[in-house]
């Protein structure tokens, strides 16, 4: 380890925005993964839990994409699959 002060900052920093990207990340996979178990379910009351985790999950990837945490075309790239799993678990 480096005793060089601004040396000592910038690893601090790092691992402190290192922890923040992990808590979007993890949060992004757990909305996402919440999201396809309510597409499995196929009753009617699921719909509006259903558009509640998209949107959720939506909010969370635009949200990691604005703060840097996510590329854009990585934000781009989720949302595209999740819309895609929408309309092929409308036609079934």
């Amino acid at each position: 380890m480096s005793k060089n002060l601004s040396a000592i900052k910038k690893n601090q920093i790092s691992l402190r925005n290192r922890a923040i990207n992990k808590i979007y990340k993890s949060a992004i996979k757990t909305l996402t993964k919440k999201y396809l178990l309510s597409l499995k379910k196929s009753d009617s009351l699921n719909i509006d839990s259903r558009k509640f985790y998209l949107s959720a999950v939506y909010q969370k990837i635009d949200k990691a994409v604005k703060k840097g945490v996510l590329h854009k075309n990585n934000g781009a790239r989720k949302k595209a699959m999740l819309a895609r799993l929408v309309k092929t678990s409308l036609s079934m």
